[in-house]
């Protein structure tokens, strides 16, 4: 039996199985387009090339997740026990409801927890498999045109390098991803920025009165570094400036201080497999950070309002 056809027979089962208006909703799967090199559009919704498509009573399940219409539309896809997108394998229980292979491992005896008295049973749904492989929706975040598969999408969104990040200076709502925000401080809030290369040593010289400066590296990746002062112990760290940490992109950094000629020679260094990440620069309290370089007074430059630390900051990407 094609894949098609036994996705014809699961649609007939659904409709006679659902009675309330919420699960009344059918399913069709509408093939690639034939002109694959084009982006399709259909009711107004641009598809990726070559996607497949999923109709929910006519209207696409490529759409903004962000978009609480789209996510009711959509509710046919979720899983009846976590109640997120349903994730292969799919299970469906005597009653018709549909649950992930993980979630059912977890449920108590095997019962479904929607029907009334207890729907046992459950056993694989592979037309359900085909349609939630095949369903994409589009990532919400502003400049980011990836497709995604449904069940993948919260996973990409907060992930995803357009991730809007925050201006946290007073009275200012800005929100953008991270080079959009690198220039709105620097050249709103006069921020300093510096260019750096990943895995080359970049000198500073670094006023402890300009607690916060950002550097800007090859990729449009933007970092923090920020310095705090704890009694007379001035304290540096570096931090990611995006919405979450990815695990699939790390940043090991190191740091050096060093010091006045009168203490040529000795210098301070640490070190870290993978800085922090904040969508908030200005809130970044340094002190509280995990990776922090710790300057003791010898190494610091000068005196009062004009001092200064003499830094070497690497960054690698991972």
């Amino acid at each position: 039996m094609t894949a098609n056809a036994v996705r014809t027979d699961y649609l007939s089962l659904e409709e006679e199985r659902r009675k309330s208006p919420r699960d009344s909703q059918q399913l069709r799967s509408n093939g690639p387009s034939s002109e694959p090199q084009a982006a399709q559009t259909t009711e107004g919704t641009q598809v990726a090339p070559g996607t497949s498509m999923v109709r929910n009573r006519g209207s696409l399940l490529t759409m903004e997740k962000g978009d609480r219409k789209a996510r009711e539309e959509t509710s046919s896809l979720d899983c009846r026990v976590c109640f997120r997108p349903l994730k292969p394998p799919v299970f469906q229980c005597n009653g018709g409801h549909l649950a992930c292979g993980t979630c059912l491992a977890e449920l108590p005896g095997g019962q479904c927890p929607m029907c009334k008295h207890g729907g046992g049973g459950f056993v694989p749904c592979l037309a359900m498999d085909g349609i939630v492989s095949l369903a994409t929706i589009k990532c919400s975040h502003d400049g980011c045109q990836s497709y995604v598969t449904y069940h993948e999408h919260d996973d990409h969104h907060s992930a995803c390098p357009h991730a809007p990040c925050f201006c946290t200076e007073p009275g200012c709502s800005f929100a953008g991803p991270p080079p959009a925000l690198l220039g709105h401080l620097a050249t709103l809030h006069s921020w300093p920025v510096h260019k750096i290369e990943y895995g080359k040593v970049l000198w500073l010289q670094v006023p402890v009165s300009v607690p916060r400066r950002l550097l800007l590296a090859e990729d449009g990746g933007v970092f923090l570094l920020v310095v705090g002062l704890l009694n007379a112990i001035a304290v540096v760290s570096v931090v990611c400036i995006r919405a979450s940490t990815s695990p699939s992109l790390q940043y090991p950094a190191m740091m050096w201080a060093y010091g006045p000629p009168d203490v040529a020679g000795v210098r301070c260094m640490v070190g870290t497999e993978a800085v922090t990440s904040s969508s908030k620069p200005s809130d970044v309290v340094v002190e509280k950070l995990p990776f922090v370089l710790l300057v003791p007074p010898t190494h610091v430059f000068g005196a009062g309002a004009s001092k200064e630390l003499s830094l070497e900051i690497r960054i690698n990407k991972m």
